[in-house]
């Protein structure tokens, strides 16, 4: 399925302290929709609310990012979290954000899973019904932002949230349109011309090469571009810039 509009996402907020990673306030006038982090695997309370404040003032959607508890491996490192501890963490993360998005002016507007929680909730059917039952327990009925068929989206759908299907432009797909691990080789696409004839080919025809070499059907509403990634603001730029030229609308998705 194509869009006549797609959003554009990046992971945003991923300091702690004196340490910062992403170029915030850059990739805020390029963006439509920013994933802060919540502290669990970045993020501390001053950049949440300097990213909010950023965000609201640019009409940038606000959306939790929440992990697992996991500063020293930035949130990659997959952990077997009880069910209910899990669902206590994500609804603390998110509440911890809203008071910034709050204060801003704006709300926290839909929550997405980052790094190891990501992946482990495409297949693992415990922890995905863990992390919504976390957005549940935040009485709010926020979408949550993943991949097409996953098990998050399914116990979501069940529980009556909203979903939203995310495609990445800078990560390579296995034949089955999963993430190629970080860990392997050729995982993340560094070439800026590749990264923005896969967003365009996308969000028009809702295709995509594997690493394969097999098209892969991809079903996004929304394309993330990740804030680490080197040269990630003129990137998205450029991503952008194809996409409108393409006659695709940037827009975010609530």
């Amino acid at each position: 399925m194509t869009w006549a509009s797609i959003d554009l996402n990046a992971d945003l907020g991923e300091g702690f302290g004196r340490w910062r990673l992403t170029e915030d306030e850059q990739l805020l006038s390029v963006v439509t929709s920013a994933n802060v982090a919540c502290g669990f695997h970045a993020g501390d309370a001053v950049t949440m609310r300097r990213v909010c404040a950023w965000a609201a003032e640019r009409g940038v959607r606000i959306g939790a990012q929440v992990s697992y508890r996991d500063l020293a491996g930035f949130g990659r490192r997959s952990m077997d979290v009880p069910p209910d501890e899990l669902a206590a963490e994500i609804a603390y993360q998110i509440g911890a954000l809203e008071v910034f998005a709050r204060a801003a002016g704006a709300r926290v507007a839909y929550v997405k899973p980052h790094g190891a929680l990501y992946n482990r909730v495409v297949r693992d059917e415990e922890q995905a019904e863990a992390v919504v039952e976390g957005v549940l327990l935040t009485g709010e009925r926020l979408p949550l932002l993943g991949l097409p068929g996953s098990r998050l989206h399914q116990h979501a759908e069940k529980a009556g949230l909203p979903v939203v299907t995310e495609a990445f432009a800078d990560r390579a797909y296995t034949p089955e349109g999963t993430l190629v691990p970080r860990g392997e080789d050729g995982a993340v696409i560094t070439d800026p011309a590749a990264v923005v004839e896969r967003s365009v080919s996308m969000a028009r025809f809702g295709v995509l090469t594997s690493r394969c070499g097999q098209s892969v059907a991809v079903r996004a509403r929304s394309l993330c571009v990740h804030g680490d990634t080197p040269g990630a603001v003129d990137l998205a730029r450029r991503v952008r810039g194809q996409l409108e030229a393409a006659g695709v609308r940037v827009e975010a998705f609530v």
